[in-house]
């Protein structure tokens, strides 16, 4: 990686267009495409092809994956403007006096959605699948803070789908490669038990949760979650009709990393991001 070439622009501010909107500018840029580079490792070494998952989801979709149940407050909805209004913006009205027509798809709250869906009705086979993808994700917060909590951000996920074993091998082997990559990078993070989202919060599925957990969080020293490893049992598969062969409904469990945040947790380790961004040459040489 080169880096001697990025500087910050000089004499200009890159400002933020609203709450949760950041624009990065050229160092934090090739710190969040460095990173991201690095930790396609874990990919890599776990043969995971990188695909591109779509850019919405559909609400039916997503309701049959329990995700309004469970997070109603996090979809941000995808809406155009219907024929009636076309009128109205073409002599400059205000789009935001106009109504918008749902079009009953959502953006994506996380990068797994895209590609689970996409598996619907098919079968992993035996030796089950594993598959990698970087999306930009949306999430419709309470509040937001800088690069710790973004309307939009990136996620860069590896996903495997197969038997009970593998799914549990997959989260081990992700967790290790977390702790890692954050050794050489020089960062210290501490790993905690998690709610899963797959689950909801009450019931046996909760009391189950509590004696086997399914969701690990790494974080910061100031508590930013940066990633997390997640087995969801055979939720998905049930749910989607996938299957494993002879296991029947596939297992599954995922790798996730929150870009931004893994820049954030850089300049907060070596104090800008200029030097961060040194720390990530050393570490990927």
């Amino acid at each position: 990686m080169n880096t001697s070439s990025i500087t910050a622009l000089p004499g200009i501010e890159l400002k933020s267009p609203g709450a949760g909107l950041i624009t990065l500018d050229p160092v934090r840029t090739a710190l969040l495409r460095g990173l991201d580079e690095l930790l396609t490792g874990l990919a890599a070494r776990l043969a995971a092809p990188e695909v591109v998952g779509p850019p919405l989801l559909s609400a039916e979709g997503l309701a049959r994956l329990d995700f309004f149940r469970n997070f109603p407050h996090l979809g941000v909805s995808a809406g155009k403007f219907g024929p009636d209004t076309l009128d109205g913006l073409a002599s400059g009205g205000s789009p935001q006096d106009l109504p918008l027509d749902p079009t009953g798809h959502l953006l994506p709250s996380a990068t797994c959605y895209g590609l689970l869906l996409s598996l619907e009705g098919q079968d992993v086979g035996e030796d089950g699948l594993r598959l990698s993808a970087v999306g930009r994700c949306f999430r419709n917060e309470t509040h937001y803070d800088g690069l710790r909590r973004l309307w939009g951000f990136h996620m860069r996920e590896v996903i495997y789908l197969g038997t009970k074993d593998g799914a549990s091998e997959h989260q081990e082997r992700g967790g290790e490669f977390i702790q890692e990559v954050a050794e050489r990078l020089g960062l210290v993070l501490t790993r905690a038990a998690a709610d899963d989202p797959f689950y909801d919060n009450g019931g046996s599925r909760a009391r189950l949760m509590a004696l086997d957990p399914v969701k690990f969080e790494y974080s910061a020293p100031d508590g930013t979650a940066i990633a997390s490893v997640n087995r969801h049992r055979n939720f998905f598969g049930e749910r989607l009709g996938i299957g494993a062969g002879s296991h029947g409904p596939a297992y599954s469990s995922c790798v996730a990393f929150g870009m931004e945040r893994w820049v954030h947790a850089m300049i907060l380790a070596h104090s800008s991001a200029e030097q961060a961004l040194e720390r990530l040459r050393a570490a990927a040489s």
